[in-house]
């Protein structure tokens, strides 16, 4: 029997998707699979992006590294984000992990340790992570990729793509022997002329659209759904859920679902979240609690056992992301383990 609440996450959706990328950007797509995934699991997703031909991946923390090596085997070249922090140069050694460093005391550490193959991020103004332009070092043995990250790219009329692109290109070029690589998710539609020599999408492989809302070429890749556990039919004027913030204002059936903020609902889903029950987008009613969610389920033939989608191929994952208030990142990276993953394809 599947648990009450279940994420499925369909490969061949993800492959899709890597191909669209690939296709668009022009350019070896390298996936960022940080986060675990984004939530959806990186050993699994990994495993299948290798078999679509990725060779190089993106993780954040050394830790999550430590992990892809062990699940990935010796031959992808992993770049961890985070770069060389203080204490972790044998960890990334040991684990041939290759750190992307953002800072002139990450450099000293990488290099204290014995160096090796690493990445330099520049900072084109984000101001988040990297080397501003002017500060950036100078060639040194064992670089072998230059990057930088877009702030705007899910806005391609912000006119700060073009001037990061710029920034970039010319910092690049201090570097002719090493990999560029700009473009994030958003940044593959943006043109040619952010692709360099590989993109890194992110959220786009896993579902999202390049631009914060559903978009045709991309797939949904992830489905999270619930089981009814009870049906209750309400009376006109009775509240449903913590602090009486819905009231029915005529006779209501009521579906309990098996999904509450401990499992990545967020509680922002009150009151615009909406779900997909019985072949029609039903509304989320009352506040979201730890362990379940309460639908309006009214004239539908909706009993305890079935299950509802809280986002998936009929409830778009950034559409719900509106709904709550924020972004298809948050929604993916906020479900708990609690909820089992379930591969198809």
């Amino acid at each position: 029997m599947p648990a009450p609440a279940t994420l499925t996450v369909d490969l061949n959706a993800l492959a899709a998707n890597f191909r669209t990328l690939e296709a668009v950007g022009g350019v070896p797509v390298h996936p960022v699979v940080k986060a675990d995934s984004y939530g959806l699991g990186a050993a699994a997703c990994s495993r299948r992006l290798m078999a679509e031909g990725a060779r190089t991946f993106f993780v954040a923390r050394t830790s999550e590294g430590e992990r892809l090596r062990a699940a990935l085997g010796a031959e992808p070249a992993i770049y961890v984000l985070d770069g060389c922090l203080t204490g972790r140069a044998a960890r990334l050694r040991a684990a041939d992990l290759r750190p992307v460093l953002n800072a002139d005391a990450q450099l000293a550490e990488w290099r204290a340790a014995g160096g090796g193959a690493c990445g330099v991020q520049i900072d084109t103004g984000m101001n988040r992570l990297g080397f501003r332009p002017e500060a950036a070092p100078e060639p040194f043995e064992g670089l072998d990729l230059v990057l930088s990250h877009l702030a705007c790219a899910d806005d391609p009329a912000e006119p700060m793509n073009a001037r990061q692109r710029d920034a970039f290109a010319a910092a690049a070029a201090r570097y002719p022997g090493a990999l560029r690589s700009f473009a994030n998710s958003g940044g593959v539609f943006l043109g040619a002329g952010y692709a360099f020599d590989a993109t890194r999408p992110g959220i786009c492989l896993y579902g999202g659209g390049p631009e914060g809302r559903p978009d045709a070429r991309i797939r949904p890749v992830a489905t999270l759904a619930a089981e009814v556990l009870q049906v209750l039919d309400v009376p006109a004027g009775e509240t449903v859920g913590y602090s009486r913030t819905f009231m029915a204002s005529a006779p209501t059936r009521i579906a309990t679902c098996a999904a509450g903020y401990a499992d990545g609902v967020l509680r922002s889903y009150s009151p615009r979240g909406r779900v997909f029950a019985a072949g029609e987008l039903r509304p989320i009613v009352g506040r979201v609690s730890m362990d379940a969610c309460a639908v309006d389920v009214t004239g539908l033939d909706i009993a305890v056992g079935d299950r509802v989608e809280l986002f998936g191929a009929h409830r778009m994952l950034d559409d719900a992301g509106a709904a709550a208030g924020t972004i298809g990142y948050e929604l993916l990276s906020a479900i708990n383990a609690r909820v089992p993953r379930v591969y198809v394809g």
